[in-house]
């Protein structure tokens, strides 16, 4: 079953559409997972969803259904399709429901969405993230009942523009699905014997979503057990950061032990969830992380990553991309 995220051809009202929708023309296709809150693979989501622009609004509707069992399914399972409408605009695209109600904000290729879905009775926090080569999207939504979350969709889409007619595209996307399907449920586990490093530059946004430069940073990983791993990250460019940590995994919760960052994060398959105090050396340091770590696929190890740098609990900046993986001797 096949999950596509079509975005009609809205080539002749560029001039009027905001760059992010824009950047979602096409046909995307991928099949997301579904977990339970403790990152339990429960399931498949099976989408098609489609929108017209009108203007300065985007007319959304989206079919669903789900592969799985257990009282998610019952929950999510709907006997209709969603349709909603977004005011289409790169500062904030406002979902102005029957179905949906909330707003979404771009940063470049990423934008981060918040809204809430009657008919789930979920509070969604949704993150799409356009990779580089402007082909691949890095998708997730975290359902919470108040502040708790009672469900997590994660995948990843690839980008078509001839699904309908071209047979070696469609073979694509059969072969995608397919590779999707097998690593949907992986959990995200990093190199446990091979020491090595990602690198990679990331794209910067100040918190009021105007572009700032790009960053490359570096995520040095040495191995200690089967469990646990000493990082080193250094950020050079538009924002200049260095800090050790010390991590641990525990089946999907990771825990980050110092001595420069302290947290922990938990894993919804390949999609790394966390929260980071990056202390320092004198342990006074104000900044956080909130952040998204997707390992795309667990044979080449490519990272895509958003970070939401925070000072306090103010959002500073939006830092995203991929990173690439580099074993070591």
């Amino acid at each position: 079953m096949t999950a596509t995220d079509a975005e009609t051809d809205a080539s002749a009202q560029s001039s009027e559409t905001s760059a992010w929708q824009q950047r979602i023309e096409g046909e995307w296709h991928g099949r997301p997972s579904l977990f339970d809150a403790e990152g339990n693979h429960v399931g498949y989501e099976h989408v098609v969803r489609a929108s017209v622009v009108d203007g300065d609004v985007a007319r959304y509707w989206m079919r669903t259904s789900l592969e799985g069992s257990g009282p998610l399914r019952n929950r999510l399972e709907l006997g209709a399709q969603f349709d909603f409408g977004i005011v289409d605009s790169d500062e904030n695209r406002v979902y102005c429901g029957p179905d949906f109600y909330g707003t979404g904000q771009p940063y470049g290729l990423f934008v981060d969405a918040h809204y809430y879905s009657p008919g789930w009775q979920a509070d969604l926090r949704t993150w799409n993230q356009v990779l580089p080569d402007g082909e691949t999207q890095v998708y997730s939504s975290v359902l919470h009942d108040g502040w708790a979350v009672c469900a997590v969709f994660n995948g990843v889409y690839k980008r078509t523009s001839d699904h309908a007619t071209n047979p070696q595209t469609q073979a694509f996307v059969d072969e995608w699905i397919a590779a999707e399907t097998r690593r949907g449920s992986t959990p995200q586990v990093l190199p446990t014997k091979e020491r090595g490093r990602w690198t990679g530059t990331l794209a910067v946004h100040g918190a009021d979503q105007e572009p700032l430069g790009e960053t490359e940073v570096v995520i040095e990983h040495e191995p200690e057990s089967l469990r646990r791993a000493r990082q080193r990250i250094t950020w050079r460019g538009a924002l200049d950061r260095s800090y050790a940590l010390e991590r641990s995994r525990d089946g999907a919760r990771v825990q980050y032990d110092g001595p420069e960052v302290y947290g922990n994060a938990i894993a919804y398959g390949r999609a790394l969830f966390t929260s980071q105090h990056l202390v320092g050396t004198d342990a006074r340091g104000v900044e956080k992380i909130k952040g998204r770590e997707v390992l795309i696929d667990p044979d080449t190890r490519d990272l895509a990553v958003v970070w939401q740098l925070m000072r306090g609990d103010t959002t500073s900046h939006v830092v995203h991309g991929l990173l690439s993986w580099e074993p070591q001797r």
